[in-house]
């Protein structure tokens, strides 16, 4: 009779644990948008990411930067970080794979222990023969050696889908080191050609000091014959002091430049080898940029933002599993002896153990309830990472195309502008020396010549960037 009360005890107790177990809280859903529109706002009709698909140094065949590129993608710190976040990333699928087979272990244990007499232990041990004629042996030893194991059974599939959730962070993090390549490229690129720019600017401003000095010296010269004041001496004094100032600026400017692209390629300050004579003859490449739903292949924080998401969802399931009981099988085989002559006399020295514990959580189910919750929170999180990845990728494609469209007709209007006042600079000094334009004539040409020239060489850098940025943007530089 008591057993069978023992019996529906248990009986009733192992169904209300696995009821309780069963029920778990309702989670937020949402569903994933990753439309994009069919084409780019610019009304593009290529049906082909080409530009994606070139490597990198097939689209900058600048010998010098493609230089630059290399040594940057074998030394830059940054990048080297994240390849060991990899190799993190890679030994976690590890552990989480070991999680799954069973722990094995091999064990050896020697001791002695005292008990009194007039125990009762030590009363049972005083009348025990182990042989005929031989007692106990006191103080009593103890040898063990011997091999135990654990495995928690993964009937809920927890153990796979966390090796699951390990393995696709693991290819996220892969993604990621190839969002990082495109990005250290891309950064180099601007860094040079803006560096090229500087170079062009700075010998601009040499050729200006070198006109505005030879008109000094003409007023000058003037003054003495009083054609003109000496107001107009100290103007044009003033003009070339300016123009001398805006040399050891841009100096400065390239000195800064060089040392950031030193440091992107991980090297001490130095020299940055350039040809910044071929800067005037670049034209940027026709591009190709497909459709925008081609960008979920071809970006790499697209493709890692959706494998961030997939490993949230199996996320859920792991913390779901805590909710359900947990089956584990502990077992264990050895030798144990007083004496170590006993060691291996079997079956006397044999020892064994077998035992499966289940076991459902009932009192910490709040804690349980806290990490479910927080999962399915990560994920909702994950979603909405991931359509901001897709639309912040669109944007930048629309940008930079309406950027390259906008700057090539820029550019035209700025040449002719440089033609015009390059022109007018002569006709200037030309007037001034025959007395038929005064001196602030000459001066404001001169002043306009020259930033029209400054502004020429931003729109060519800005041109440059704008093939750098939309090879980003549409993916290419990591294959």
């Amino acid at each position: 009779m008591l057993k069978r009360i023992i019996y529906i005890c248990l009986g009733a107790t192992a169904i209300s644990l696995a009821v309780s177990g069963c029920k778990t809280p309702e989670l937020i859903q949402k569903d994933v948008n990753d439309a994009v529109p069919e084409s780019y706002a610019n009304g593009s009709q290529d049906t082909t990411n080409t530009a994606a698909e070139v490597v990198w140094q097939e689209y900058f065949t600048d010998p010098y930067l493609q230089a630059l590129v290399d040594t940057a993608l074998n030394n830059n710190q940054e990048l080297n970080i994240t390849l060991q976040e990899i190799q993190v990333a890679q030994n976690e699928v590890r552990v989480r794979k070991g999680e799954i087979l069973p722990s094995v272990g091999l064990g050896a244990a020697a001791g002695v222990d005292k008990v009194g007499r007039y125990t009762s232990q030590g009363a049972n041990d005083a009348n025990t023969d182990i042989k005929p004629g031989k007692e106990m042996p006191d103080p009593l030893q103890d040898y063990m050696l011997g091999a135990y194991a654990t495995w928690e059974i993964d009937i809920w599939h927890k153990l796979r889908n966390a090796k699951k959730s390990a393995m696709t962070r693991y290819l996220g993090s892969i993604e990621g080191k190839n969002f990082m390549v495109t990005n250290l490229i891309s950064e180099i690129a601007n860094s040079y050609y803006e560096l090229l720019a500087l170079d062009n600017q700075l010998a601009i401003v040499k050729q200006n000091i070198e006109i505005q000095t030879n008109a000094f010296e003409i007023v000058k010269y003037q003054k003495q014959a009083a054609r003109v004041t000496e107001l107009a001496v100290r103007r044009f004094e003033a003009q070339v002091l300016n123009t001398q100032s805006l040399q050891f600026g841009i100096q400065q400017d390239i000195i800064e430049i060089e040392n950031r692209i030193n440091f992107l390629v991980g090297r001490f300050p130095q020299k940055v080898e350039r040809d910044s004579n071929a800067f005037g003859d670049l034209i940027p490449k026709t591009i190709h940029a497909g459709i925008p739903s081609q960008l979920l292949a071809n970006r790499p924080d697209i493709r890692q933002a959706e494998l961030e998401l997939a490993a949230s969802k199996i996320d859920i399931k792991v913390a779901k599993a805590d909710f359900y009981p947990s089956l584990e099988i502990t077992a264990g085989i050895g030798f144990n002896a007083f004496n170590p002559s006993y060691l291996f006399n079997t079956p006397q020295s044999l020892i064994y153990s077998l035992a499966g514990e289940l076991v459902a959580p009932l009192i910490n189910r709040n804690a349980i309830k806290a990490r479910y919750l927080t999962a399915n929170s990560k994920q909702i999180q994950a979603i909405y990472n991931y359509e901001q990845t897709i639309l912040n990728a669109y944007i930048e494609v629309a940008n930079q195309l309406s950027n390259i469209d906008n700057l090539e007709k820029t550019y035209d209007l700025k040449d002719k502008e440089v033609q015009a006042l390059t022109q007018s600079v002569d006709i200037s000094n030309e007037l001034f020396k025959s007395a038929r334009a005064d001196y602030m004539e000459v001066l404001l040409t001169q002043r306009d010549a020259l930033e029209s020239k400054f502004d020429l060489i931003e729109t060519k850098m800005k041109q440059m960037n704008a093939k750098v940025n939309i090879y980003q943007a549409l993916g290419g530089g990591w294959k």
